[in-house]
């Protein structure tokens, strides 16, 4: 693993204390990172990438089912493309996490308050420090645009951005990473546009290729390029360690469950099963069901590799 200093600690501030609303500034097309509480009576919460960019940690605490609060981490690299949300409860203690101006083989190294660990971004692996080996536990956080959020969710809230700053300065400008979107250079060196690239030694995938990486809670990592989920009609059923998922690829992303026991196939634009219409973004049905989501990210397929290995992805 390459760890390098690129720029202070904190020279990309968290959010520590972040504040939610009704509204949101951005465009129906942008995208989201969702939040389910566990106290159903809670709203959920979208944090949109167009924020994230500007701050790359959420630190936040949601509604538990029993009536107390669980601490999560928001996390988001822009360099990897990959969205994941954490519980940050770790030998009884909560922790809180900044951003430590260091990257692991291009991915985001974020470091802990209370004992100045630090932890790739991607896996959720301590890398150094006095928790080094611990694992963030993977907290169910499905990526999809503001738009399908607001229909799935109409009473739900959507972080604001912060008043002071210098991203409140540039408006939260979305064209940062949107040069480095659109090549095909990958890194740090393929974001900045200078230096040698970056080798990528496969012809069967591209380096930035979209990839949801299931990792279920009792073992096993699996990533799921989307090209591959979508040649597949859009729903593809494999196992990964000892669970059976389901991951179903539409127009507003691409999402994981456990396999029900019945078939999901994708009709004209809808999800369809056991006589049901399902909304992928909630997993419910028109009546009244609902999917169990696994846990998963959302990365570029160099860093999903990186973190998992060459052989770490499903193809048909």
């Amino acid at each position: 693993m390459n760890v390098i200093s690129v720029l202070p600690k904190d020279a990309i501030p968290s959010i520590d204390d972040p504040t939610f609303g009704d509204d949101y500034f951005g465009d129906p097309d942008d995208e989201v990172l969702i939040v389910e509480p566990g106290d159903e009576a809670s709203p959920a919460r979208a944090y949109p990438i167009r924020i994230l960019n500007y701050h790359e940690v959420v630190n936040d605490v949601v509604p538990t089912a029993d009536g107390g609060e669980d601490p999560i981490a928001i996390t988001w690299c822009p360099i990897c493309g990959s969205a994941v949300v954490y519980e940050v409860t770790v030998g009884g203690r909560g922790l809180t996490f900044g951003v430590s101006g260091k990257l692991a083989d291009d991915d985001l190294v974020l470091y802990d308050r209370e004992t100045d660990s630090e932890w790739k971004q991607s896996t959720g692996e301590c890398i150094a420090g006095e928790l080094a080996g611990e694992l963030l536990r993977v907290r169910p956080g499905p990526m999809t645009t503001y738009a399908a959020f607001r229909e799935a969710y109409p009473d739900g809230t959507v972080l604001q951005p912060e008043s002071e700053g210098s991203a409140a300065a540039s408006g939260y400008d979305p064209s940062g990473y949107e040069a480095y979107e659109e090549r095909e250079a990958f890194g740090l060196r393929g974001m900045r546009g200078e230096g040698p690239e970056r080798e990528w030694n496969r012809d069967d995938l591209d380096p930035k290729t979209i990839v949801l990486g299931v990792t279920p809670a009792d073992g096993g990592a699996l990533g799921f390029p989307l090209p591959v989920v979508e040649a597949a009609g859009g729903v593809v059923a494999a196992t990964v360690g000892e669970t059976d998922v389901v991951v179903l690829a539409t127009d507003d992303g691409l999402h994981a469950f456990e396999q029900p026991a019945f078939e999901l196939r994708i009709e004209d634009d809808s999800v369809r099963g056991d006589g049901a219409t399902w909304t992928l973004t909630t997993g419910e049905s028109s009546d009244g069901r609902r999917l169990r989501r696994v846990e998963s990210r959302r990365l570029y397929a160099f860093a999903w590799q990186d973190g998992h290995g060459p052989r770490s992805f499903h193809f048909l």
